[in-house]
Protein backbone atom coordinates (compact mmCIF):
# COMPACT_ATOMS: atom_id res chain seq x y z
CA UNK A 1 0.00 0.00 0.00
CA UNK A 2 1.06 3.86 -0.46
CA UNK A 3 1.95 5.50 2.51
CA UNK A 4 0.20 8.67 3.98
CA UNK A 5 0.85 11.46 6.13
CA UNK A 6 -2.37 11.06 7.74
CA UNK A 7 -1.67 10.02 11.85
CA UNK A 8 -3.60 8.07 14.27
CA UNK A 9 -2.97 8.73 17.85
CA UNK A 10 -2.77 5.78 20.80
CA UNK A 11 -5.49 8.10 23.55
CA UNK A 12 -5.59 4.91 26.20
CA UNK A 13 -3.02 2.05 26.85
CA UNK A 14 -3.53 0.12 29.88
CA UNK A 15 -1.89 -3.08 30.35
CA UNK A 16 -1.72 -5.45 33.32
CA UNK A 17 1.56 -6.91 35.04
CA UNK A 18 -0.16 -10.45 33.88
CA UNK A 19 0.16 -9.62 30.02
CA UNK A 20 3.38 -11.77 28.45
CA UNK A 21 4.13 -11.55 24.86
CA UNK A 22 5.35 -15.08 25.60
CA UNK A 23 1.96 -16.42 25.85
CA UNK A 24 -0.16 -14.87 23.25
CA UNK A 25 -1.03 -17.99 21.61
CA UNK A 26 -3.42 -18.51 24.90
CA UNK A 27 -4.93 -15.26 24.72
CA UNK A 28 -8.08 -13.76 22.85
CA UNK A 29 -7.41 -10.55 20.71
CA UNK A 30 -10.48 -8.26 20.19
CA UNK A 31 -10.51 -5.26 17.35
CA UNK A 32 -12.83 -3.37 17.02
CA UNK A 33 -12.58 -1.19 13.29
CA UNK A 34 -14.68 2.11 12.59
CA UNK A 35 -13.88 4.89 10.01
CA UNK A 36 -12.64 7.52 13.19
CA UNK A 37 -11.25 4.76 15.50
CA UNK A 38 -9.72 1.63 16.27
CA UNK A 39 -9.50 -0.48 19.81
CA UNK A 40 -8.12 -3.71 20.85
CA UNK A 41 -8.61 -5.80 23.53
CA UNK A 42 -6.56 -8.98 24.95
CA UNK A 43 -8.58 -11.38 27.22
CA UNK A 44 -7.11 -14.56 29.15
CA UNK A 45 -9.37 -17.02 27.81
CA UNK A 46 -8.94 -19.45 31.34
CA UNK A 47 -10.33 -16.72 33.89
CA UNK A 48 -11.75 -13.77 31.10
CA UNK A 49 -9.47 -11.54 32.55
CA UNK A 50 -8.66 -8.29 30.37
CA UNK A 51 -4.90 -7.76 30.51
CA UNK A 52 -4.45 -5.59 27.40
CA UNK A 53 -6.81 -2.29 26.43
CA UNK A 54 -5.56 0.49 23.37
CA UNK A 55 -7.85 2.56 21.84
CA UNK A 56 -7.01 5.03 18.96
CA UNK A 57 -8.62 7.69 17.36
CA UNK A 58 -8.27 8.10 13.79
CA UNK A 59 -7.95 11.40 11.40
CA UNK A 60 -10.79 12.79 9.32
CA UNK A 61 -10.06 9.72 6.77
CA UNK A 62 -12.03 10.78 3.38
CA UNK A 63 -11.90 7.35 1.60
CA UNK A 64 -11.89 3.70 1.99
CA UNK A 65 -7.88 3.63 0.01
CA UNK A 66 -7.14 6.25 3.58
CA UNK A 67 -8.12 4.11 5.64
CA UNK A 68 -6.56 0.92 4.37
CA UNK A 69 -3.40 2.58 4.21
CA UNK A 70 -3.80 4.21 7.97
CA UNK A 71 -4.65 0.44 9.20
CA UNK A 72 -1.56 -0.90 7.06
CA UNK A 73 0.48 1.32 8.91
CA UNK A 74 -0.90 0.90 12.44
CA UNK A 75 -0.31 -2.83 12.03
CA UNK A 76 2.95 -2.41 10.61
CA UNK A 77 4.51 -0.13 13.86
CA UNK A 78 2.38 -2.06 16.39
CA UNK A 79 3.82 -4.85 18.92
CA UNK A 80 1.67 -7.29 18.79
CA UNK A 81 -0.89 -6.67 15.86
CA UNK A 82 1.01 -8.77 13.25
CA UNK A 83 1.62 -11.70 15.56
CA UNK A 84 -0.38 -14.56 13.98
CA UNK A 85 -0.64 -16.78 17.01
CA UNK A 86 -3.24 -15.34 19.11
CA UNK A 87 -5.31 -18.66 20.19
CA UNK A 88 -8.09 -16.57 18.81
CA UNK A 89 -9.12 -13.23 17.18
CA UNK A 90 -12.52 -11.82 16.80
CA UNK A 91 -12.51 -8.42 14.69
CA UNK A 92 -15.82 -6.15 14.79
CA UNK A 93 -16.97 -3.48 12.16
CA UNK A 94 -18.31 -0.35 12.82
CA UNK A 95 -20.52 0.69 9.89
CA UNK A 96 -24.38 1.48 9.22
CA UNK A 97 -24.52 -1.18 7.13
CA UNK A 98 -25.95 -3.72 8.92
CA UNK A 99 -29.97 -5.21 9.71
CA UNK A 100 -31.21 -7.86 12.04
CA UNK A 101 -34.17 -10.66 11.17
CA UNK A 102 -35.01 -12.87 13.19
CA UNK A 103 -33.19 -16.22 13.29
CA UNK A 104 -35.85 -18.72 12.45
CA UNK A 105 -36.06 -16.52 8.86
CA UNK A 106 -32.54 -16.17 8.01
CA UNK A 107 -31.55 -17.69 4.64
CA UNK A 108 -27.74 -17.33 4.27
CA UNK A 109 -27.99 -16.96 0.10
CA UNK A 110 -30.31 -13.87 1.33
CA UNK A 111 -28.17 -11.68 2.99
CA UNK A 112 -27.62 -9.14 0.53
CA UNK A 113 -31.70 -8.91 0.08
CA UNK A 114 -31.90 -8.34 3.71
CA UNK A 115 -29.16 -5.32 3.81
CA UNK A 116 -30.88 -3.81 0.67
CA UNK A 117 -34.33 -2.91 3.02
CA UNK A 118 -31.74 -1.11 5.54
CA UNK A 119 -28.18 0.45 3.31
CA UNK A 120 -26.98 0.94 0.05
CA UNK A 121 -24.71 -2.73 -0.87
CA UNK A 122 -22.17 -3.64 -4.09
CA UNK A 123 -21.67 -6.93 -4.19
CA UNK A 124 -18.66 -6.04 -6.44
CA UNK A 125 -16.42 -4.51 -3.51
CA UNK A 126 -18.66 -5.46 -0.31
CA UNK A 127 -18.60 -8.91 1.03
CA UNK A 128 -21.86 -9.98 3.17
CA UNK A 129 -21.36 -11.85 6.92
CA UNK A 130 -23.36 -12.55 9.46
CA UNK A 131 -23.55 -13.53 13.39
CA UNK A 132 -26.08 -15.44 15.33
CA UNK A 133 -27.58 -13.10 18.38
CA UNK A 134 -28.53 -15.71 20.60
CA UNK A 135 -29.51 -14.45 22.97
CA UNK A 136 -31.67 -12.26 20.48
CA UNK A 137 -32.91 -15.33 18.54
CA UNK A 138 -32.21 -12.93 15.88
CA UNK A 139 -29.13 -12.67 13.18
CA UNK A 140 -27.14 -10.00 12.22
CA UNK A 141 -26.54 -9.20 9.06
CA UNK A 142 -23.64 -6.93 7.99
CA UNK A 143 -21.15 -5.51 5.03
CA UNK A 144 -17.67 -5.61 4.82
CA UNK A 145 -15.19 -3.56 2.23
CA UNK A 146 -13.79 -6.88 0.04
CA UNK A 147 -10.29 -5.36 0.35
CA UNK A 148 -10.28 -5.16 3.76
CA UNK A 149 -11.40 -8.39 4.79
CA UNK A 150 -9.02 -9.95 1.94
CA UNK A 151 -6.53 -7.30 4.02
CA UNK A 152 -7.21 -8.71 7.52
CA UNK A 153 -7.40 -12.02 6.52
CA UNK A 154 -3.60 -12.08 5.06
CA UNK A 155 -2.70 -10.62 8.30
CA UNK A 156 -3.61 -13.81 10.27
CA UNK A 157 -3.39 -16.66 7.30
CA UNK A 158 -3.22 -19.38 9.82
CA UNK A 159 -5.69 -18.36 12.39
CA UNK A 160 -8.68 -16.77 10.15
CA UNK A 161 -10.66 -13.94 12.45
CA UNK A 162 -14.43 -14.34 13.68
CA UNK A 163 -15.72 -11.28 11.88
CA UNK A 164 -18.89 -9.39 13.72
CA UNK A 165 -20.20 -6.25 14.03
CA UNK A 166 -20.81 -3.66 16.45
CA UNK A 167 -24.21 -3.96 16.54
CA UNK A 168 -24.44 -7.56 17.40
CA UNK A 169 -21.42 -6.94 19.67
CA UNK A 170 -23.89 -4.18 22.00
CA UNK A 171 -27.06 -6.46 21.10
CA UNK A 172 -25.23 -9.60 22.82
CA UNK A 173 -23.67 -7.53 25.82
CA UNK A 174 -27.18 -5.51 26.90
CA UNK A 175 -29.12 -8.43 27.00
CA UNK A 176 -26.97 -10.15 28.81
CA UNK A 177 -27.22 -7.64 31.07
CA UNK A 178 -31.00 -7.01 30.67
CA UNK A 179 -31.25 -10.46 31.90
CA UNK A 180 -29.69 -9.83 35.68
CA UNK A 181 -32.42 -6.96 36.17
CA UNK A 182 -36.76 -7.11 36.63
CA UNK A 183 -37.40 -3.87 35.14
CA UNK A 184 -37.52 -2.89 31.35
CA UNK A 185 -35.35 -0.09 30.86
CA UNK A 186 -34.26 1.65 27.73
CA UNK A 187 -30.53 1.26 27.04
CA UNK A 188 -28.58 3.75 25.44
CA UNK A 189 -25.00 3.58 23.70
CA UNK A 190 -23.14 6.68 23.23
CA UNK A 191 -20.41 6.10 20.25
CA UNK A 192 -17.99 8.89 18.86
CA UNK A 193 -20.87 10.61 16.56
CA UNK A 194 -23.50 7.66 16.81
CA UNK A 195 -26.24 7.01 19.24
CA UNK A 196 -27.16 3.51 20.12
CA UNK A 197 -30.56 2.79 21.39
CA UNK A 198 -31.89 -0.87 22.79
CA UNK A 199 -34.60 -1.74 24.77
CA UNK A 200 -35.71 -5.47 25.80
CA UNK A 201 -38.98 -7.27 27.16
CA UNK A 202 -40.07 -10.34 28.32
CA UNK A 203 -36.33 -11.53 27.81
CA UNK A 204 -36.27 -10.77 24.11
CA UNK A 205 -35.21 -7.57 22.16
CA UNK A 206 -37.55 -5.27 21.46
CA UNK A 207 -35.99 -2.60 19.70
CA UNK A 208 -32.23 -2.02 18.33
CA UNK A 209 -31.18 0.96 16.21
CA UNK A 210 -28.20 3.42 15.72
CA UNK A 211 -28.65 7.11 15.01
CA UNK A 212 -25.95 9.54 13.14
CA UNK A 213 -24.74 12.52 15.37
CA UNK A 214 -24.70 15.77 14.17
CA UNK A 215 -25.46 17.78 16.98
CA UNK A 216 -26.49 17.84 20.39
CA UNK A 217 -30.11 18.26 20.20
CA UNK A 218 -29.80 14.70 17.85
CA UNK A 219 -29.22 13.03 20.83
CA UNK A 220 -32.54 14.36 22.66
CA UNK A 221 -34.69 14.25 19.47
CA UNK A 222 -33.81 10.25 18.44
CA UNK A 223 -34.38 9.50 22.41
CA UNK A 224 -37.29 11.40 22.74
CA UNK A 225 -38.86 9.51 19.41
CA UNK A 226 -37.74 6.20 20.47
CA UNK A 227 -38.98 6.18 24.19
CA UNK A 228 -42.49 7.46 22.43
CA UNK A 229 -42.67 4.67 19.71
CA UNK A 230 -42.11 1.83 23.14
CA UNK A 231 -44.59 3.77 25.03
CA UNK A 232 -42.19 4.61 27.63
CA UNK A 233 -42.44 8.08 30.28
CA UNK A 234 -39.55 10.77 29.81
CA UNK A 235 -40.28 11.17 33.81
CA UNK A 236 -40.46 7.80 35.32
CA UNK A 237 -38.84 5.50 32.83
CA UNK A 238 -35.81 3.96 33.66
CA UNK A 239 -32.51 4.71 31.19
CA UNK A 240 -29.25 2.79 31.55
CA UNK A 241 -26.39 4.85 29.50
CA UNK A 242 -22.72 3.75 28.65
CA UNK A 243 -20.10 5.56 26.19
CA UNK A 244 -18.51 8.30 25.54
CA UNK A 245 -19.87 10.80 28.02
CA UNK A 246 -18.39 11.75 31.46
CA UNK A 247 -20.50 11.49 34.74
CA UNK A 248 -19.86 15.29 34.75
CA UNK A 249 -20.04 16.51 31.26
CA UNK A 250 -22.09 19.20 30.07
CA UNK A 251 -24.03 16.42 28.02
CA UNK A 252 -25.12 14.48 30.52
CA UNK A 253 -26.47 17.25 32.61
CA UNK A 254 -28.48 18.08 29.35
CA UNK A 255 -29.65 14.34 28.98
CA UNK A 256 -31.13 15.16 32.50
CA UNK A 257 -32.77 17.15 31.77
CA UNK A 258 -35.45 15.61 29.26
CA UNK A 259 -34.84 11.74 31.13
CA UNK A 260 -34.82 12.54 34.73
CA UNK A 261 -34.18 8.56 35.43
CA UNK A 262 -31.01 7.81 34.20
CA UNK A 263 -28.11 5.62 35.39
CA UNK A 264 -25.13 5.13 34.02
CA UNK A 265 -24.20 0.98 33.22
CA UNK A 266 -21.65 -0.74 34.94
CA UNK A 267 -19.18 -3.25 33.35
CA UNK A 268 -20.18 -6.60 31.82
CA UNK A 269 -20.12 -9.57 34.78
CA UNK A 270 -18.68 -11.63 32.14
CA UNK A 271 -15.04 -10.07 32.02
CA UNK A 272 -12.62 -9.92 35.15
CA UNK A 273 -10.85 -6.16 36.00
CA UNK A 274 -7.50 -5.58 37.57
CA UNK A 275 -7.41 -2.35 39.28
CA UNK A 276 -5.17 -0.87 37.03
CA UNK A 277 -8.43 -0.77 34.67
CA UNK A 278 -10.02 1.45 37.71
CA UNK A 279 -8.83 4.62 35.58
CA UNK A 280 -11.35 4.10 32.67
CA UNK A 281 -15.19 4.81 33.71
CA UNK A 282 -17.46 1.85 34.22
CA UNK A 283 -19.93 2.66 31.48
CA UNK A 284 -16.87 3.03 28.91
CA UNK A 285 -15.90 0.40 26.29
CA UNK A 286 -18.86 -1.63 26.86
CA UNK A 287 -18.92 -2.57 22.98
CA UNK A 288 -15.67 -3.40 23.04
CA UNK A 289 -16.30 -5.98 26.06
CA UNK A 290 -19.26 -7.29 24.16
CA UNK A 291 -17.30 -8.76 21.89
CA UNK A 292 -16.00 -11.46 23.79
CA UNK A 293 -19.26 -12.98 24.16
CA UNK A 294 -19.80 -13.05 19.98
CA UNK A 295 -19.59 -17.05 19.06
CA UNK A 296 -18.19 -18.34 15.98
Amino acid sequence: MQTTSLNYKLIKKIKDERFDEEFLHHYHLLIQLGTRDFQLLVVDPSDNKILLLEDFVLPNLTSHEELMNMLDQLFDSHALLKAGFWKQIKVSIKNLKFVQVPQALFAEEAMEEYLRFNAQVDPDKEVFLSTVNKRAHAVTIFAINKDLKLWLDSVYPNNPPIYTHQAAALIEGMMQFAGNRKDEPLYIYVDRFKLHLLACRDGKLLYYNQFAIKQFSDYVKYIMLVMKSLNMDQQSSKVVLWGYIGKNSPHYHEFYKYVSNVVFGNRPDHLQFNYIFDEIQEHHFFDLYSIHLIQA
